[in-house]
Formats: C-alpha cells, sequence, structure tokens
C-alpha cells in the first residue's frame, strides 16, 4: 500500500468511526503488509489486537478494498513500533474512547511526597482518631483497622461498601495514614477507579501498557475507591481483573470500596463479581440517630477553638441528629454552617436560628415516607395480611405489628397522632401513644423487636 493510499485509508477510517474511537484504537495500528489477501497489523498488545478485530475487523477489510487492495481477512501481531509504518494523524486531538471517557483529575500522579502516597492525596481530616464508631459502622471500623495493622493477609480482598456519605473513603484514607505510619516499608498505592482507568486509558494511547502493568503490579497494597465506576467498561474492567489476580497470586493486600454490594454492581463481569465477593464483604449501614449525635458532639469539640465564644443551646444538636438522618456529609455540612453562621452574626445558637439558618436543608431532608407504606412493609415483614393489621382484631399475632408500624410512623413520617389513629381504622390518639410507648420499652429489652425495627427502618429508608 503507498504512502497516499495509507493517507486515504487513515482518513476514511477517521470520518467513519469518529475522533475518540479512531485515537483510542486505530491509531495504534502498525500497517505491515498485504499477502494472499490478508491485511497484517502490528499491535502494541493482545488485547488492542483482539478489540480491533472485534470491533472494526470487517470495516477495515471494507476499506482497504474501496481502495483497491485485495483483502479477505485481517491479522495482527505484537511487535515493536518500529517495525513499519504507523497509521496515526497528527492532528487529531488526544481523547479516550467515547466508552470510557473520564477527565483527568489534577489528583492522578505518581509523585510521593510525606503528606500523600503515590496515586491520590490523602485527607489529613480522614483518620481513625477523627473516624465516630456506632453500631452500624463497627465490623466496617474492626475490619479497616485489621487491615491498616500490615501484617499477614487475614481476608484478601476487603470489601467496604453503603451509601453515600457513610464513610467509606473516610475508612480508605484512614488505612492508608495507618499503614503509612506502621510500615513505612510497604508500597501502598491508593486512588479512585476513575484515575484507574484514566491511567490505563493513557498508558494504551501513549504505548506504555509494561509501565502501567508494572507499576500496579509492584505494590503491596493496592486500594481502589468507589470501584462501580469501572462497571461497562470492558477494557478497563479487562485489565483490572489481571492486576486483581496478580496481586492475590502474590499474597498482596486489596482494599476496595462501593456504594453497593458486589453482585448488586450493574455492568460489573461475573468474574470480577465473584473475586470482590471471595474476601470480606462490609456493609456500612445507614447511620442511626446515636450514632449521628455522636458524630455531631465530635464536631462541635473540634468547632471550639475556632468558635470558643460560641454558645449551644441544650436540643440543637439532637434536633439536628433526629431531623437529617440520610447523609453524613449534610448533616456535617449543616453544622459547619450553622457555626458559621452564628460567628458572623455573633448570636446564641438556639433552636429559633437552627431552624433559620438550615430551612433549606431541613425541607430536603424531611421524611418522605408514608404511613400506607410503613403499614405495607410491617405486613409483609411479619405475614400477616394489611387489613388484620389496620382492622380490629386484638389477638397479639396482630396487635404487635400494628404497634410496631404506629411506633415507625411516628419515628418516620410528620404526621400526628390523631392522624395516625385514623390511619389504623379509626383508633384513637390515646392508643397510638400506648403501642409507641410498648415498643419503646421492648426495644430495649427484646432482642427480635430490635431487630425487627431495624431491619424496618432500613427498609424503608432504603
Amino acid at each position: 500500500m503507498t504512502l497516499d493510499q495509507l493517507g486515504a485509508f487513515q482518513r476514511e477510517m477517521l470520518e467513519t468511526v469518529g475522533q475518540n474511537n479512531y485515537k483510542a484504537w486505530i491509531e495504534p495500528l502498525e500497517f505491515a503488509d498485504i499477502q494472499d489477501g490478508v491485511a497484517t497489523f502490528n499491535v502494541p498488545t493482545n488485547f488492542i489486537g483482539n478489540y480491533v478485530s472485534q470491533n472494526f475487523g470487517d470495516l477495515l477489510i471494507h476499506k482497504l478494498t474501496s481502495l483497491g487492495e485485495t483483502v479477505q481477512r485481517v491479522h495482527f501481531r505484537v511487535a515493536n513500533s518500529a517495525a513499519a509504518p504507523r497509521v496515526t494523524s497528527p492532528s487529531i486531538e488526544t481523547a479516550a474512547p467515547v466508552s470510557e471517557t473520564v477527565r483527568p483529575s489534577p489528583q492522578t500522579r505518581l509523585e510521593t511526597s510525606k503528606a500523600e502516597l503515590p496515586g491520590a492525596p490523602l485527607d489529613a481530616r480522614f483518620t481513625f482518631d477523627s473516624f465516630v464508631v456506632g453500631k452500624p459502622n463497627e465490623l466496617a471500623n474492626a475490619a479497616a483497622r485489621r487491615v491498616a495493622e500490615g501484617g499477614p493477609v487475614s481476608f484478601n480482598p476487603l470489601f467496604l461498601y453503603g451509601g453515600v456519605g457513610l464513610g467509606k473513603t473516610h475508612l480508605m484514607h484512614a488505612i492508608a495514614w495507618e499503614l503509612q505510619n506502621r510500615r513505612p516499608d510497604l508500597n501502598v498505592l491508593y486512588l479512585s477507579a476513575e484515575q484507574f482507568m484514566y491511567r490505563f486509558v493513557q498508558a494504551l494511547r501513549d504505548r506504555k501498557m509494561m509501565d502501567f502493568k508494572e507499576l500496579f503490579r509492584s505494590v503491596d497494597v493496592l486500594m481502589v475507591d468507589d470501584v462501580q465506576f469501572i462497571a461497562g467498561k470492558d477494557s478497563t474492567q479487562e485489565e483490572f481483573f489481571h492486576t486483581f489476580n496478580a496481586l492475590v497470586d502474590q499474597n498482596k493486600q486489596i482494599i476496595i470500596s462501593a456504594d453497593r454490594a458486589p453482585g448488586e454492581i450493574k455492568g460489573m463481569e461475573d468474574r470480577i463479581r465473584s473475586r470482590l465477593q471471595c474476601g470480606l464483604v462490609v456493609d456500612l449501614h445507614p447511620t442511626d440517630y446515636e450514632l449521628r449525635l455522636g458524630i455531631l458532639q465530635s464536631k462541635v469539640e473540634q468547632y471550639r477553638s475556632q468558635y470558643p465564644d460560641l454558645v449551644l443551646a441544650d436540643g440543637v444538636l439532637e434536633f439536628l441528629a433526629h431531623r437529617i438522618s440520610t447523609n453524613v456529609r449534610v448533616l456535617e455540612g449543616a453544622l459547619t454552617r450553622l457555626f458559621a453562621f452564628a460567628s458572623l452574626v455573633g448570636r446564641e445558637i438556639t433552636m429559633e436560628l437552627t431552624q433559620d439558618c438550615l430551612s433549606d436543608v431541613l425541607r430536603a431532608s424531611e421524611r418522605k415516607i408514608s404511613v400506607e407504606e410503613i403499614q405495607r412493609r410491617v405486613a409483609e415483614h411479619y405475614n400477616i395480611r394489611l387489613s388484620d393489621m389496620i382492622g380490629p382484631k386484638r389477638l397479639r399475632n396482630f396487635a404487635r405489628p400494628r404497634q410496631v408500624a404506629m411506633f415507625l410512623c411516628k419515628q418516620l413520617t410528620s404526621r400526628s397522632l390523631p392522624e395516625i389513629g385514623r390511619r389504623f381504622g379509626g383508633r384513637d390518639h390515646t392508643t397510638v401513644m400506648h403501642g409507641v410507648r410498648r415498643i419503646e420499652e421492648l426495644r430495649s429489652s427484646d432482642g427480635q423487636i430490635a431487630e425487627d425495627l431495624e431491619l424496618l427502618r432500613r427498609a424503608l429508608e432504603a
């Protein structure tokens, strides 16, 4: 094929597949020759050859044939880049594949300093000392501390998952800081899944896959945050799979976090799911009232040095812990705003000031769970008919679930006692009050009731 034909081939492929796909998959190809109807291209890796063959093979044959060449099939072989003219277009801007487009973060770098590990900077606030432990995150904290000791691998990988603002990233940073202090000899790499993907795509573009593989296979501890980000990114998953296996085979520790359990991540390959599930999978449960209150109290102690003259009225922290229940980041942000506002206007932090200052946050955090939804969930949990639970029957099998439902309605909705009573077959508000008090008493003495309440609350707030 002449240089003119090669140039025409480049332009037609660019116009057909688009700039992103061209740069990522076609440009790395090096045309070698055409013999006996077989067009041979040199490729930097087997993976690129397989991908191009599956996705662009027929197109390559069509374009070469349209230029007057006789081609029945294409062949790809791994060879040095100096072997033949490269299929390239210097006018094209560097870009990632359409299916894996990422914006390079300024935090994605390899420099090492005392303040950060290779990969991504660590937040000095996120240590084990600043992590408030409660029942919802007790197991996650214990597992993280065990891994942070840097001793022999006991469970690999450690997979932490939970919703937004429940402490996954905090624990990941805390592990990295602890390992840095305890075992400075270990090569610890912490980064987000987005950064892993960006480095992989960059290595493909720059033809530095061997450097990429060497970097990730030489670490002693690999920590990848928000791994759900690579779901649906086939090529990145492929490389992550091989990196995972290589490190496990060397008995190196892997720590992963995600916003959901491995089996619930859509678009994740089954073989990766199975490997993520082979270690210890720990769920950071939604925060309960006691944990939220503990977090607020811890933050207040930190703020005392900044705002020594501020006065905090009784009941404010309890009010915030009760009203803002879904996200710890929102909770902490609300307290930060409250302290800053009170400091600027020179006023005591009262309940009235709190409601005025945080009116938008409180509105957004209002519970939107309906009485009907609670009734349905409780009936399903106890395997009774909804009509029996809200009906007049006073058998224990129906009365106890009814009281549980009343208690949850009082806790999770803004409905008044008379309104709740009307939704339960027109009962008086005193009946509702008695049911709520009875469940409050049983909650501390009956483990089964406490467990039922926690399961139902989590299901309703999910």
